[in-house]
């Protein structure tokens, strides 16, 4: 059985769209990504930070999908990182109302010794010395380090980025930051760039729009499923990474052709994610539901087609 490391937030969300509102919920990178890896037949824990506010009830249900949380610190008297943010009505943009770091600013992440030889390492959207740190803790190189990261690391901590960029075998960023970090406008040639950087394979998300995988010359294209309602994007893209990941320590396998495979099981979780708010969607699903909208996203991709000679 496959072993996988997750590093990243255990966290509170506000989250507000054009259908509703919520008060503080469960959230956070680590969280989602979590979940989605809970459908994979792997072994898994998270590092992360959280204050003793964080209901018991909300650990309990990461400890259900048989997530291992000794690597979880819990302050005592500490308050738990809480993000609140409003979606627009295309809810392809937000505002971000509030962040506050509370216990993150004082994050010293630490590997439980029953991690420090995981196969796969997945770095969630942290502060790049959090994932630096974790890197150097590993007792030996995982077979895959997967980076995620976002513009604002760009923005304030560029040359501590580009030296976990340097460290790990994939990366998963949206088209607005693969363009930042490269100053490349054509996506192929962003891709590109990053790959000079480091990283093998480059995971460009689109959202609605789907997701790009690029390795050397090859490229790979997979849509997001169309569906009749989109209540709440705030996890898809950890949700994404979830099951991206887990596809990928289930199955040993990090050819090009398998890595097309977890694309689609990564995009086809996150399909589930924005059908409600927060993690409520993903608490919920079964493995016929999910087996399902696979073939959904069969039967919207795969074609014949005769080549004249």
């Amino acid at each position: 059985m496959g072993k996988l490391l997750i590093v990243g937030t255990v966290a509170f969300d506000a989250i507000e769209t054009p259908f509703g509102k919520t008060d503080k919920i469960l959230g956070g990178a680590a969280t989602f990504i979590g979940l989605a890896a809970s459908q994979f037949d792997i072994e898994m824990g998270i590092i992360s930070i959280v204050g003793d506010d964080l209901p018991q009830e909300y650990l309990d249900l990461l400890s259900s999908k048989k997530i291992d949380l000794s690597g979880v610190e819990i302050v005592k008297g500490g308050k738990t990182f809480f993000w609140s943010g409003r979606y627009y009505n295309d809810l392809n943009s937000r505002e971000t109302l509030s962040t506050e770091l509370n216990v993150l600013a004082d994050f010293n992440p630490i590997v439980p010794d029953n991690f420090k030889e995981a196969d796969v390492v997945m770095l969630g959207n942290l502060h790049p010395s959090i994932q630096l740190s974790v890197i150097n803790q590993m007792d030996k190189k995982p077979k895959l380090v997967v980076l995620d990261t976002m513009n604002y690391w760009m923005d304030n901590t560029l040359d501590e980025l580009k030296e976990v960029i340097k460290q790990v075998d994939i990366i998963t960023i949206n088209d607005e930051e693969a363009r930042q970090l490269t100053h490349e406008h054509s996506l192929v040639k962003a891709a590109s760039a990053i790959q000079e950087m480091g990283p093998k394979f480059v995971v460009i998300k689109k959202g609605e729009n789907g997701a790009l995988l690029f390795h050397k010359e090859n490229i790979f294209f997979a849509p997001a499923l169309p569906l009749k309602e989109v209540f709440d994007p705030t996890g898809a893209g950890d949700t994404f990474a979830g099951g991206f990941v887990g596809h990928l320590t289930e199955s040993e396998n990090i050819s090009f052709n398998n890595l097309k495979n977890a694309v689609i099981h990564g995009s086809n979780l996150a399909s589930f994610s924005v059908e409600k708010f927060g993690t409520e969607r993903m608490l919920n699903l079964d493995q016929r539901e999910i087996r399902s909208r696979l073939r959904q996203f069969k039967d919207l991709t795969q074609f014949d087609i005769e080549l004249q000679k």
